[in-house]
């Protein structure tokens, strides 16, 4: 939204674009004195732009595998004081991420031109009596020996309140 105003600001003003724009223009300054002077951007934005490109050196010296784990634990080492989530925010903003091991399972292949099943209860789940609507999900998990598949079957009947 900034370039926008810095790009139609000479034609318009800045004052009746942003009264357009849900910005107003004291914002639209603050953010031209914090780009002109870095020393008035906040604590954790200058700690930010820090630790970026450390993150990514850490990234690049070990061949552009290491997750967030390992960069967090490299970092550490190397004397930076920084939570783990914090390292992880930051790959996320420069688009990096370490090597999964491992294939990735498909666990359903989907038929695009087989029909949907139809809803038989148009999405009312309320029953008035026990044993009237059954309804049943499944889901699997992940183990170390492979994949543990689960079965749901309940009653839609709430019971006694």
């Amino acid at each position: 939204m900034v370039g926008f105003i810095d790009a139609l600001r000479d034609a318009h003003g800045v004052e009746p674009i942003c009264s357009v724009l849900p910005i107003a223009p004291s914002t639209y300054y603050k953010h031209l004195a914090k780009r002109a002077d870095p020393a008035r951007l906040s604590d954790r934005v200058r700690r930010d732009e820090a630790l970026r490109p450390e993150i990514l050196r850490v990234f690049e010296e070990n061949w552009r595998v290491y997750g967030v784990r390992k960069i967090w634990r490299q970092l550490g080492r190397e004397g930076f004081d920084v939570a783990r989530c914090t390292v992880a925010r930051l790959m996320n903003d420069l688009g990096i991420q370490g090597i999964i091991r491992g294939k990735p399972h498909r666990t359903t292949v989907p038929d695009k031109k087989a029909p949907c099943p139809l809803d038989k209860v148009n999405r009312q789940f309320r029953v008035p009596a026990p044993n009237m609507l059954w309804v049943s999900d499944f889901t699997y998990g992940a183990t170390w020996r492979g994949f543990v598949y689960v079965a749901f079957v309940i009653d839609a009947y709430p019971g006694d309140p």
